[in-house]
């Protein structure tokens, strides 16, 4: 056991310093027992030497009884490339892995310098997150997925006794800045003017996002031994190349099929030659449609020419909350039919109020929604588009 540390206090270019011993982090992975000086206050703070002895004693205390692991002396670039990243690609979906990086790499790691993970305070998080708000100009929402990461490392550090305590990131504010851009939940009458417009895949995969609310991923997940005329059961989530579970357990309940929807389903399951296996919505070679690439070739082009605006694929979730709400059903149950694992998600960020006017306009589009969905599927083309 290591014994305890008194410190050597002494004063240098104009303030106090205290010199110890630590274990540091070598650049070839081992560690090695050096000793180290520290500042701690000037001599306009702290005029006294009893008074910055009461600091050495401060400083000395947690030295002596900071349990940590060697991780403690690495600088935080190498431990978040070495450690942290690891274990999120090991532990996370491949999309969350790609988001945390992009974080770190264009946000974070560019204004950590040589810090060690054990020196990190509260202040350095606070200076680096007005740092990132002034020089990249993100939303408040952005900042704080910025110190979501930031802290998540920092909860990984304390995993790994590298640190002990309290999370430095905690109590770190959020800088003011702009508020997020508001997202779009499409409206039913955006809806049917795109199921009048479009030809299928797109057609039918437009329908199933609007009228069950799928997220984009098991949208492409979507296989035809899962559906049974009356309901989707959703096993799968496709991102990029990469297929994976649901992202809850939650996510993972059946969603109902709606009786116009099971019409365009099963049109287009006819027209693909009745498969009773495999993927719903498939490219050429078989594999999962892309979706954004479909959007990019097909239905912008299409949306643009009908002066339509496409607001991306999980506008169509957002629209579903919206019309459940509007309809009065409760948002427990709409947390149920989208399968959200908090209230507070379906609550704060899906469903969009809307004015007096439009709201009784909407009503007219309600009152005709079997009329203009059935007008809507023999108006449609149902061409395939590869």
């Amino acid at each position: 056991m290591t014994r305890p540390q008194k410190g050597y206090l002494y004063k240098a270019f104009g303030a106090w310093h205290v010199r110890y011993r630590e274990d540091v982090w070598q650049p070839d992975g081992t560690t090695k027992r050096v000793q180290v000086s520290k500042r701690i206050a000037s001599l306009e703070e702290c005029p006294r030497k009893a008074d910055a002895q009461r600091l050495a004693y401060e400083m000395m205390y947690m030295v002596n009884t900071e349990v940590t692991s060697p991780c403690s002396t690495m600088p935080l670039v190498r431990f978040v490339e070495e450690v942290y990243l690891p274990h999120v690609e090991a532990q996370n979906r491949a999309s969350t892995l790609k988001g945390y990086r992009n974080i770190w790499r264009t946000q974070i790691k560019p204004r950590v310098g040589e810090i060690r993970v054990r020196d990190f305070r509260t202040w350095n998080g606070e200076r680096l997150l007005k740092r990132i708000a002034s020089e990249l100009g993100l939303s408040r929402s952005s900042l704080k997925h910025t110190k979501s990461v930031l802290s998540a490392i920092f909860k990984h550090t304390k995993r790994c006794g590298a640190i002990s305590g309290v999370n430095p990131v905690q109590d770190v504010s959020i800088p003011h800045a702009r508020e997020s851009e508001d997202t779009h939940a499409y409206s039913l009458e955006e809806i049917y003017r795109m199921l009048e417009l479009l030809p299928d895949p797109a057609l039918t995969v437009v329908a199933t996002a609007a009228f069950t609310g799928l997220r984009k991923g098991e949208l492409r997940g979507l296989r035809w031994e899962n559906y049974t005329g009356e309901e989707i059961q959703v096993r799968h989530s496709v991102w990029n190349r990469h297929v994976t579970d649901p992202k809850t357990r939650k996510s993972k309940a059946p969603v109902p099929v709606i009786a116009p929807l099971q019409k365009f389903l099963e049109r287009y399951r006819a027209a693909v030659g009745q498969p009773q296996t495999g993927w719903m919505f498939a490219a050429g070679k078989g594999t999962p449609l892309h979706l954004d690439n479909l959007a990019r070739r097909v239905i912008k082009p299409l949306l643009e020419k009908a002066g339509i605006e496409w607001h991306g694929w999980h506008a169509f979730r957002r629209g579903l909350a919206t019309t459940l709400q509007r309809q009065g059903v409760t948002i427990k149950t709409a947390q149920a039919i989208l399968r959200h694992a908090d209230y507070e998600t379906t609550a704060n960020h899906y469903i969009k109020t809307v004015d007096a006017d439009a709201v009784q306009a909407m009503e007219l589009v309600e009152k005709a929604c079997n009329e203009r969905a059935m007008e809507a599927f023999e108006a449609s083309s149902a061409t395939v588009v590869n």
